[in-house]
This record gives C-alpha cells, structure tokens and sequence, in this order.
C-alpha cells in the first residue's frame, strides 16, 4: 500500500514543508527525487565453495551541501525504496545541525545471521568494489547502519584503500579508533539527544534533577539515554523497555544494574519493579518519554494518553502523523527524531575531519563540539516552531528544507 511505502511518507513530509515555504515547481520537484541511484549485483565466493549474487544499492539524494553522508543497511526484507526514504531523511538530518553533507544511503539485501566472518568480508569488498567509482571522501561517504559494523567499516575502507593505491580512511565513518574512528562515536546519538532535552528543558521549565523519564527500548540508543540522563543531569529513569516487556519503580532503576540484568539475562522485565508492556510505558505519568526502539509506537490511538512533557525521538519515525498534531495540541514538546539522533552523524563528521587533517581529537573536545552543534540546531527549529505556530517536526523540515533550498539558488541549480 503507498500509504506504507517509506519514500512515498518521505515526499510527503517534503510536500508540507514546500507548501510552507512556497517553493516553486522546479526547485520542490527537484527534491522529491534522488540525484542519483546506483544497483549493483555482487558476486561473492561462498565458504562451500559455491557463488552466491547479492543485490545492492547506493543512493545519493542530493549533494547541493557538500558530499553525501549515509549509513550501509544489510538486511534481508531491504528494499530500493526504503534506502531512497532513508537517502532524503540524511540530506535532511545533516541540513537540520548545519554539517556540509548531503545525504545517502546503501544496502545490501541479505542476511548476515546466515554468514560467517569470511563470508561477511567478501560481501563488504565486493561491495566497494561495485559502488567504488560513485563514493570517496569528497563524493559519499559511508557508515554503519542495520547488521553492520565498525568491522565490516573496516574491510570497505581497506578495499577502497587497496583500490585508490593509499589509505583513504575519510571514504568511510564508523570505523574502528586504531584506524582512524573517533572517540565519542559510540554514545554520540543518545548524547546529542540529551543535549537538546537540557535545551527544551530550559524552555519549558523542568528541572532536570528532578524529573522523571521513561526509555522504550533499551537497545544501544535506549542504554546510553539511560546512563546518561542520569550522569548529566541527576534525571530518575523510573521505567524501561525492551522487545519483551518492561519493569517500572517509582523510587528509580539503576542504570548498571539494569544493564547487567539485560546482559545477562537479555530481557529488563527481570529487572526488580512493576512489570509493564511497552504501549503501558508510553502512557505513564513521567516528565519526559524516551522512545529509543520501533516506529510508530505513538499514533493517533494513543497520543491523547500520552502525559510526558517532553518526547525525544532517539527512534527513527516513532510518531506518525496524525500523533504529531494531537502531542503538539496538547502542549507535548516533541524534539522529533532527524534532530534528537542526529548527534551520530554529527560526530560522525568529526571522523571524517579528523581523518581529512590527519589530528584526532581528545573526547572532551569532540563532546564540546557536539554540544554546540546540537545547541545551536535545537535553537534554530524552535526559533522556526514559535514563528511559524507548527509543530516541532514540520519546523526542523523547514529548518533543514530551506537549507538545501538557499544552496541550490546559489549554485544555480534551480
């Protein structure tokens, strides 16, 4: 159905934002398609010694700002149009906190459960080796996304060294710290998120150390929110989440001890508390909501039961619509997810700085830098929500939108 089709949701999310900034036909219809899009068969020598052909994709959807940025998905269920949506929602993301990229995104269909290391590595380079001529550190850089890895970062960029004849550690991101990654990259996209929500907090006038928050989805993403509302700003998490069910206390949950609990068990409902489900977290009396997991978990079904002042989005597309309108009508402050986990990227513009001048940054200098990207880009989309009387969402759209927009005249593209 079109209605599912995440790049046909992506140009609609584009349409309202060309329609609030009256663009004109050219210009709007230039950035509902990408610039360009790459499908590649990859042949690769499986461990039984027979060929295996792999289908992949690269997509750039525009490179108005500076070359495209873009994680690599390898997934069996991955499809071309779902690497178009996830192209435009990067140009959008790295437009939103004003680094000079564009954005991109790659794929491969497959399941990396079902290969060995070996396996793995053939995939990786011959990856590169099919989409090598379309990226580079002035064209598209990549990264890690779904089942991939600072590994698997690691055998790209060596095959692109090996095919360029130098080391190019600026070809990719994501990368492992002994070859060029940078510190902070692992808890970068909870962190930025944590610096908008001290923003928005200022705004609103919650008082951190005192406030309580729910995490649905205790993933990467949800495990560093966890640990980090708690080391920055004193905040209690009195609930948490995962696939399987939650456990909420009153009084708090301690961030190490969940996280042992969840290693060792691999579920937080065997964490000590009142065990809840995941739609239960969502609805609970707390300051601010966390959602760090699936897509469309607030809909139009529940979003009037949502008491959280503030809502940070370190899940892409947890809220549709239709919840969008209902949260912002009933004064719930969402910082919408292609600003509150754009602090990957972010840093992972830092690796590729680093790489490009060959100096490598102390952490307390790459957390600094974050900070004020993440600061300044909060600000910019609540100046553009207060002026034009729209909800937090739709503002980092024209925040980001008449960003490319302004460079694209400039350029003499449109």
């Amino acid at each position: 159905m079109a209605e599912l089709n995440p790049f046909k949701i992506a140009q609609t999310q584009l349409d309202e934002a060309a329609k609030h900034l009256g663009l004109d036909k050219g210009t709007h219809e230039m950035l509902r398609l990408p610039m360009r899009e790459l499908h590649v068969t990859i042949p690769v020598k499986m461990d039984d010694g027979t060929t295996k052909v792999f289908q992949g994709f690269r997509v750039q959807y525009n490179d108005a700002r500076g070359p495209t940025k873009g994680g690599i998905r390898w997934h069996p269920d991955e499809t071309i149009d779902t690497v178009r949506a996830l192209s435009a929602w990067m140009t959008w993301k790295c437009s939103v906190v004003d680094i000079p990229y564009g954005g991109s995104k790659g794929g491969i269909i497959c399941n990396p459960k079902e290969l060995s290391d070996g396996e793995k590595e053939r995939l990786a380079r011959g990856y590169i080796r099919s989409i090598g001529r379309f990226i580079g550190p002035e064209k598209d850089i990549p990264a890690p996304d779904v089942y991939t890895t600072p590994q698997i970062m690691a055998w790209m960029m060596d095959e692109y060294s090996k095919i360029c004849g130098y080391n190019t550690p600026g070809v990719i991101t994501g990368k492992p710290i002994p070859i060029g990654g940078s510190l902070g990259r692992g808890d970068a996209t909870a962190r930025g998120g944590m610096y908008t929500l001290r923003e928005a907090a200022k705004i609103i006038g919650i008082d951190l150390s005192n406030a309580t928050v729910a995490v649905q989805g205790y993933g990467n993403a949800g495990q560093f929110a966890h640990g980090l509302v708690e080391e920055l700003f004193g905040s209690r998490v009195v609930a948490i989440s995962d696939s399987r069910g939650g456990s909420y206390n009153k009084n708090g949950l301690n961030f190490k001890e969940c996280k042992k609990i969840k290693l060792d068990t691999g579920k937080v409902s065997n964490i000590e508390g009142d065990k809840i489900t995941n739609d239960e977290l969502l609805e609970l009396d707390v300051d601010i909501l966390v959602p760090a997991a699936l897509e469309n978990v607030l809909r139009e079904d529940n979003a009037n039961k949502v008491k959280a002042d503030v809502i940070v989005e370190l899940a892409n597309g947890p809220t549709t619509p239709e919840a969008d309108i209902i949260l912002h009508n009933n004064n719930r402050y969402v910082i919408p997810d292609f600003l509150a986990n754009a602090g990957g990227v972010t840093v992972s513009y830092f690796e590729w700085v680093q790489n490009e001048t060959g100096y490598y940054w102390p952490l307390d200098r790459v957390h600094k830098e974050l900070d004020a990207h993440m600061t300044a880009a909060f600000h910019d989309v609540h100046t553009m929500r207060e002026e034009k009387g729209v909800h937090t969402r739709l503002a980092a759209y024209l925040v980001a939108v008449k960003r490319v927009v302004d460079v694209m005249k400039l350029r003499g593209w449109v």
